[in-house]
């Protein structure tokens, strides 16, 4: 019984402790959303003036009813002029309510799109400006969703929820003015009924909370398992495993779909509890109104009881409704306020990821380096537990070829890592020119390679500007030099528009080897002292391969070249050829010495002409 007793006080503080966790997340969460807003301060102040504006006339509405019906003196006996007089005025200031709230939807909207699009942008320049870490361990689909659902959620939030909360407050308290100056007495009602829905609504928010968390997490994991699903569409269905990526989607999809049922079932209990409370309270107001009705000015004891007209029960009656109204939509609103915050704290988390580590003060700017490069004692892992490179030495000379092999996952990949610091070693130096790339500015390393990889990677454009993205403003000429070199003029001259065709997304309207050509031509108008070859030519067929090998070879000369090698036959030429095994060099040399040693790299080799 104790340990049951101290489980739930245990439970109990843990609940508390969420609470004033989320209550701080909250508060800076909506101190960040202000700074996105802030920067449209004529256009919010303009805004509520028109809601200020459009709530008195609407207002003005239910007195103006009131004042007509106690035009009504008997059965037969109306005031007709004064009740049109009433009336038309009635109409008058509910077009000029709809026409100012028009315009606000407008200028709302307006807001919204800029906040969004200011939002996109900030949230796409940060993913440039994050390690490549980041997106090793996150799923594309994931990091999409928070520039397509999390921004789109926040934006609407900062301008419809927040314009709905500016009507609702500024209606709630108009409402309690002029339901003041008819009866005070009627008013106490909602000294019952207003804490009521303030006590639960903090209640259903702070429960709602982690649900809406736990539904944005799912979704956003969805979108990253489609994502991955559709870009190996090809594979699977080589494969015949639709049906088992079909049963996992759906596991995804029901989790997604269990989590969104969750958040939406729970805030829809808002809107029916709130709005029974305030129809409790509407019921209330007309009992007690009558009352008042029926019994003003009788003295009791010695209070004496204020009258009311029916004119005055009828406008008091809709100005409750207007009062409760809003509290009720804030209850609907709920839901989505919950969703907005899960979705802005996503969005908020990623704007606040640590970043590629800033150059050092008076960082060396690397220009036309000769090439020579040096990995003195290099130790790294992903997993700092877990080295993938131990006490690992390297010495390469200025236009020296050298060609890394070795069986997967012997650290092959993360040598090139190193050297474009994508990621920077866990111990040792590894110097360009005699320059620690850490004292060298990022970007002027990294101009100094040139990259051609086994996955090609296109974008939509023009052949012509695929292949110049390897150099900033080359010409027309340059390009077709390129392309000749890399033997794929021909083909790009057989297309309908030639160097000016479209290619679709990734360049799926061509083959891969062809897209394989594209970015190898790219690679040679770069013109980059050092190059980075993995299996640049592994999706082409020999006979093109061998031609790409000449032009490889005369873009090869004075440059310091590293290539990861799969087929040990395009390697023979290497200058060096280091052989890599758990994480450090078993074997260097030549191939005719390595041949001659009849080592690991012959048993390599052998492996693949026996």
């Amino acid at each position: 019984m104790a340990e049951l007793f101290k489980k739930r006080i245990d439970d109990r503080i843990d609940s508390r402790s969420f609470d004033r966790l989320s209550d701080v997340q909250t508060r800076t969460v909506l101190r960040r959303c202000w700074g996105y807003l802030a920067p449209y301060r004529i256009r919010i102040f303009t805004g509520l003036f028109l809601t200020v504006s459009a709530n008195l006339f609407s207002l003005a509405g239910p007195r103006l009813s009131g004042a007509a019906i106690d035009q009504i003196a008997g059965r037969g006996a109306v005031n007709f002029p004064q009740v049109y007089f009433y009336c038309g005025w009635m109409l008058v200031c509910f077009l000029l309510h709809a026409g100012l709230s028009y315009l606000l939807s407008l200028l709302m909207a307006g807001l919204s799109r800029n906040v969004t699009c200011r939002l996109r942008e900030e949230a796409f320049a940060k993913l440039h400006r994050l390690p490549v870490r980041y997106f090793d361990t996150r799923q594309t689909g994931d990091i999409i969703s928070h520039l397509s659902y999390d921004i789109d959620a926040l934006g609407e939030s900062l301008s419809n929820d927040a314009l709905q909360i500016a009507v609702s407050m500024i209606t709630v308290v108009g409402s309690l003015a002029m339901m003041l100056s008819i009866s005070p007495p009627l008013v106490l009602v909602f000294a019952v009924t207003m804490p009521m829905n303030f006590l639960f609504s903090r209640y259903r928010a702070r429960l709602l909370h982690p649900l809406f968390q736990r539904r944005a997490r799912a979704l956003g994991q969805l979108n990253g398992f489609s994502e991955e699903m559709l870009s190996g569409q090809k594979t699977i269905a080589a494969y015949g495993r639709e049906t088992v990526m079909l049963s996992r989607f759906d596991q995804k999809n029901q989790d997604a779909a269990r989590c969104y049922y969750e958040a939406e079932y729970q805030a829809s209990v808002m809107g029916p509890c709130v709005r029974f409370i305030n129809d409790f309270g509407l019921a209330m107001v007309c009992m007690f109104g009558a009352i008042l009705y029926m019994l003003g000015g009788t003295q009791v004891g010695a209070v004496t009881l204020p009258g009311i007209t029916l004119g005055g029960i009828s406008s008091f009656v809709l100005y409750s409704r207007r009062f409760s109204g809003p509290v009720n939509e804030l209850a609907n609103l709920v839901g989505e306020l919950q969703s907005a915050l899960a979705a802005s704290e996503r969005v908020f988390a990623l704007l606040d990821e640590t970043e590629e580590p800033h150059d050092r003060p008076g960082a060396n700017t690397l220009d036309a380096v000769r090439g020579e490069v040096t990995l003195d004692q290099i130790r790294f892992g992903y997993d700092p537990a877990r080295p993938v490179l131990q006490n690992f030495r390297l010495s390469v000379q200025p236009g020296t070829l050298v060609a890394i092999v070795g069986p997967t996952g012997a650290g092959k990949t993360t040598i090139i890592n190193l050297l474009m610091r994508f990621y920077d070693p866990d111990a040792g130096e590894l110097r360009v020119d005699g320059v620690e790339i850490r004292d060298a500015a990022r970007d002027s390393l990294r101009r100094q390679y040139t990259m051609v990889l086994q996955d090609s990677w296109l974008f939509s454009g023009t052949v012509f500007e695929n292949i110049a993205y390897g150099r900033d403003g080359a010409t027309r000429e340059q390009v077709v030099t390129a392309a000749k070199a890399a033997k794929i003029h021909h083909f790009i001259e057989r297309l309908p528009q030639g160097y000016d065709t479209m290619l679709s997304d990734d360049g799926v309207n061509i083959s891969q080897g062809q897209k394989q050509l594209i970015t190898i031509a790219r690679a040679m108008l770069a013109d980059a002292r050092m190059l980075i070859l993995d299996e640049a030519t592994s999706n082409v067929d020999s006979r093109t391969e061998r031609l790409i090998q000449q032009a490889m070879y005369r873009l090869m000369q004075q440059k310091t070249c590293f290539v990861i090698a799969h087929r040990l036959s395009t390697i023979r030429n290497a200058d060096t050829i280091l052989v890599i095994r758990d994480g450090a060099v078993a074997e260097q040399g030549s191939h005719a010495e390595l041949m001659r040693r009849q080592g690991v790299y012959y048993t390599l080799y052998m492996s693949q002409f026996s």
